[in-house]
């Protein structure tokens, strides 16, 4: 290498000339005796630069200079820059297609790799330059080698820059199931770019629409994901599976990817042709929790419209969580009347005892009144099992082990009586279900009073009213005045027509209205005379905060 000579823009004298593609300058530069092979510090020569300007006349000149035996020509046209890069890569990485023909009659080695593993080929796709690849396949270029360190081949690049027309020249000899080092096909790239042309050339030659990659995600599943839904529509069409397992911890499908991401169109389509054991069966996972965790109350929406359980399976040991509605729930623990939420409980979702938790062991009590605005208590003598015909006589019906539970954390949670108290009780639950020991020692006075204002205070069982005795004694119960007096008629009366109504038509229809009492009697009736307990509000613990301080101090209550 000539380090005498005086570098003019950083590159030799010729490399200057080949770079602006004037062939008079070079020729002269040459016959003045200035070298070819003067490099510049990324390693290019005059060649370098003939070929990436796409100048043919230069690249003629310089190699007619370097050339003497064809072995020494043969070895100054595959020289490399220090990238690795030749001159027949440099003019097929820009499109200089009569360049590459000069140098491949020349000898130009049109497999040699760079430094990152492209060549000529690689990069001719890379640029979308059709007429340079359809030259280099005729050449016999190595079209199957695997480059970059994703190990993609020339199909999958073309596939990934949605060059239809490479990909139509290269499928008729390519491996269209070469894999890269994660086993993703040309194909799968295709799908997980939206690549439609390609992806029809690609099925249409015969790729396996159901290729499954090393994680055993499909290209349905992949374009599920990633929204493409002319691509989800043309891979059904020709024989993609939407119910094969996509992952190894779990039979994941397409549908929960679209349902996962808010994709509502191709969910809708997914919803149509897969098998519903996913709803419902045993180790599967509903897409509703999927929906759930991606926070996407429309997928949820149209899934429950669909007919897909809000009850689902028991993910506990998949997923950790028991139901759709207790994921939700902890989805959104400082919000607990989320969207996701109102959606499963308007939907029936089953209240568990951890639901019954986020909405009573707190301070606050819009999950506790969402849930009363679906869901109406039943009176207990109206149940003694869940049988079928409970459950079809309406979906908004608390069930049996639905009350039991609500009771069960009610009476564990007397601090917070005052915020859930006076929502049940006018929601139609009945007061003496109430009337346990455990609710007469612990409850504030507030909400002591109110829940005695909905019954005979004057025919309480000796033993409660030995706790209310002592708790007065003690000064630790504030009652009423009129606690220490027999309940007066209007009083009685108005007991005896809400047992006779039954509390929830009384105190959640307009019935009361259509009775022939005076109008100002229709309040009174309803308790709307009892002044509501007063609760100081504080800031909303997590519900997962809530659960296990609930679980930490639960004792079993038997109830109903």
């Amino acid at each position: 290498m000539d380090f005498t000579e005086c570098y003019r823009d950083t590159v030799s004298s010729v490399a200057a000339a080949a770079r602006s593609g004037c062939r008079k300058r070079v020729r002269r530069m040459i016959n003045r005796g200035f070298s070819v092979d003067c490099r510049d510090n990324r390693g290019w020569n005059a060649l370098h630069e003939a070929a990436a300007a796409g100048s043919k006349e230069c690249v003629q000149e310089i190699l007619s200079a370097a050339g003497g035996s064809s072995r020494g020509c043969r070895a100054y046209v595959n020289s490399l820059t220090h990238e690795g890069e030749s001159a027949c890569y440099l003019a097929a990485q820009r499109g200089h297609l009569a360049v590459v023909k000069h140098l491949l009659k020349a000898h130009a080695d049109m497999n040699q790799l760079t430094n990152d593993l492209s060549c000529p080929l690689y990069a001719a796709v890379d640029g979308g330059h059709k007429e340079v690849v359809a030259l280099l396949v005729s050449k016999g270029a190595e079209v199957n080698r695997t480059h970059t360190a994703s190990c993609w081949t020339c199909l999958h690049q073309a596939a990934y820059k949605g060059q239809s027309e490479i990909v139509q020249i290269l499928v008729s000899v390519c491996d269209l199931e070469v894999l890269d080092d994660h086993r993703i096909s040309p194909l799968f790239v295709a799908a997980q770019y939206g690549q439609q042309d390609c992806l029809q050339i690609l099925v249409n030659t015969g790729a396996n629409v159901n290729a499954q990659a090393a994680d055993l995600a499909t290209p349905l599943l992949i374009a599920s994901q990633e929204g493409h839904e002319t691509c989800v529509k043309f891979l059904l069409d020709h024989g993609a599976d939407p119910n094969t397992a996509c992952s190894r911890d779990w039979p994941q499908l397409a549908i929960h990817a679209a349902a996962e991401f808010g994709h509502i169109s191709i969910l809708k389509r997914l919803i149509a042709v897969t098998d519903r054991v996913c709803d419902r069966g045993d180790g599967m996972v509903s897409p509703l929790y999927v929906a759930i965790n991606g926070q996407q109350c429309k997928s949820i929406e149209i899934l429950l419209e669909e007919g897909f359980s809000p009850d689902a399976q028991d993910c506990t040991n998949i997923l950790g969580v028991s139901s759709p509605l207790s994921y939700a729930l902890s989805r959104s623990s400082n919000k607990p009347c989320s969207e996701p939420v109102r959606l499963l409980i308007a939907a029936g979702a089953r209240l568990c005892e951890k639901v019954w938790i986020c909405a009573m062991a707190t301070d606050r009590s819009e999950l506790l009144q969402l849930i009363l605005d679906h869901r109406r208590i039943p009176q207990p003598e109206t149940l003694t099992s869940d049988c079928p015909e409970h459950q079809c006589r309406g979906r908004t019906l608390l069930r049996l082990e639905e009350l039991r539970g609500l009771l069960c954390v009610a009476l564990n949670q007397t601090r917070f009586a005052a915020c859930w108290l006076p929502l049940l009780l006018r929601a139609g639950l009945e007061p003496s279900l109430l009337l346990q020991p455990d609710m007469l020692e612990q409850a504030d006075s507030e909400a002591l009073n109110y829940l005695l204002g909905f019954v005979n205070w004057s025919i309480l069982s000796p033993s409660l009213k030995h706790i209310l005795d002592r708790r007065q004694a003690e000064k630790s119960w504030d009652p009423s005045s009129h606690f220490g007096s027999i309940p007066a008629l209007s009083h009685l009366c108005r007991l005896k027509v809400r047992a006779v109504l039954g509390p929830g038509v009384l105190m959640r229809t307009a019935v009361v209205q259509q009775l022939p009492v005076p109008s100002p009697l229709h309040g009174f009736l309803q308790f709307k005379d009892i002044s509501d307990a007063f609760f100081t509000h504080s800031s909303p613990s997590p519900a997962l905060h809530q659960i296990q301080e609930y679980q930490s101090t639960h004792q079993h209550r038997h109830v109903l």
